[in-house]
C-alpha cells in the first residue's frame, strides 16, 4: 500500500473512532468548569485534566471557571458555545441538578451529552465544639418538638446536605418543609459559621471538615454513606436508625451536537484517564469514592436522580 494511501486510511480509522486511544492523536481538551476556583467541581476538573495528560490521551487540557446558580451559569455558556466540539467538557453533579430544580434556568442540561460519572464524596454532620448536643439523636430529638429550632448550615440552596437535612426530617417524621436551613455561598463561610456555633449542625463533604474534627473543634456525629466510610470512625445515619443515604457525586458532560463516535472516543478518553497513577492520587487526597459510570446507564442514572430530587425537594419546600 502506498504510503499516502495508507496515512489516509490511518486518520479515517482514527476519526471513526476505530482506532485504539493509543493510535489516536491526542486531544486538546477545553474543560468547562462551572464554579469559582477552589472549590470541588474545581478540584475534579484540574484533576481530571491532569489525569487526561497522564493517561496520553489529551496532549493539552484548558480550564475556564465560570461561578453561579448552581452551575447554571457555567451550563448556559457550554450548551451556548461549545456545540459540536468533540473535545469538549463540562465538570457537573448532583449540585447542578438542584440548582435546575431550583433555579429553572433557560438551558437544560439534556442539551448537552452525558459522558461519565466520576466520583462520589458524602457529606459529614458535625456539631459545634460547644453545642450543648452530643448525637445526632440529640439533633432529632429536637427537631421534632420544634424543626425551625435547628438551624442547618452548608452550601447552596439545593445542595447534598440541604436534601439530605430535608431527607431526615421526613424519615424522623418532622415537616421536611419547616426545616430552617442557612445556605452559605462557599465552604469557608460554612466553616466559620460551624465554628463560631452560629448554627446548630452543619453539613459538607467529609475533606471539606476533617481537619476541624481531627483537631476537636468540630464533632462529627453522622455521615450520609451506606457505609462507614474507610478509616474515619463516624456513624452512619442508617446505623443510628435514619434512612437516608446521600452522596455528592460528581461527573462530565460532553458538548451538545456531537456524533456518537465522538461521544464514544470522548467518553473511552475519561474512562482512560480514570485508570492512570493521577487519579488514584486525587482519589485518596481528597477522600472521593469512585463511583465511575458511564454512557446509558449514566444518563438514566441522571434522569432518576432528577427526579428523585425533585420528589424530595418539592415536599421540603425547596420548588
Amino acid at each position: 500500500m502506498r504510503r499516502d494511501t495508507f496515512l489516509k486510511s490511518l486518520a479515517a480509522l482514527a476519526a471513526a473512532g476505530a482506532l485504539p486511544l493509543s493510535a489516536r492523536a491526542a486531544a486538546n481538551v477545553k474543560m468547562m468548569i462551572p464554579a469559582n476556583p477552589g472549590g470541588g467541581w474545581d478540584t475534579t476538573g484540574r484533576a481530571l485534566g491532569k489525569a487526561l495528560n497522564d493517561a496520553k490521551v489529551a496532549d493539552t487540557v484548558t480550564f475556564d471557571n465560570k461561578g453561579g446558580a448552581a452551575g447554571a451559569l457555567g451550563l448556559a455558556q457550554f450548551v451556548n458555545g461549545s456545540k459540536g466540539d468533540a473535545n469538549a467538557l463540562m465538570v457537573m453533579g448532583s449540585v447542578m441538578l438542584g440548582g435546575i430544580i431550583t433555579g429553572k434556568p433557560p438551558v437544560k442540561l439534556e442539551q448537552a451529552t452525558p459522558i461519565a460519572r466520576l466520583t462520589t464524596e458524602y457529606n459529614v454532620f458535625v456539631l459545634p465544639s460547644n453545642s450543648p448536643f452530643k448525637t445526632m439523636k440529640d439533633v432529632v430529638d429536637q427537631l421534632k418538638k420544634d424543626p425551625g429550632s435547628v438551624k442547618w448550615g452548608g452550601g447552596s440552596r439545593g445542595s447534598t446536605e440541604h436534601i439530605a437535612a430535608a431527607m431526615i426530617a421526613q424519615r424522623v417524621g418532622a415537616d421536611p418543609s419547616k426545616i430552617n436551613y442557612v445556605a452559605f455561598r462557599g465552604g469557608g463561610e460554612a466553616t466559620a459559621a460551624i465554628l463560631g456555633g452560629n448554627v446548630t449542625i452543619g453539613g459538607s463533604g467529609y475533606s471539606e471538615f476533617a481537619e476541624y474534627i481531627a483537631a476537636g473543634k468540630m464533632k462529627a456525629i453522622a455521615v450520609t454513606s451506606g457505609q462507614r466510610l474507610p478509616g474515619i470512625n463516624v456513624p452512619t445515619l442508617k446505623e443510628q436508625g435514619i434512612d437516608v443515604e446521600i452522596g455528592n457525586w460528581r461527573g462530565v458532560y460532553g458538548a451538545p451536537g456531537i456524533s456518537a463516535e465522538q461521544r464514544k472516543s470522548l467518553t473511552d478518553m475519561v474512562l482512560a484517564a480514570m485508570k492512570s497513577a493521577s487519579w488514584a492520587e486525587s482519589l485518596k487526597k481528597n477522600d472521593w469514592t469512585p463511583a465511575v459510570l458511564s454512557g446509558e446507564a449514566f444518563a438514566k442514572f441522571v434522569d432518576d436522580d432528577f427526579a428523585s430530587l425533585r420528589a424530595i425537594m418539592t415536599k421540603s419546600g425547596m420548588v
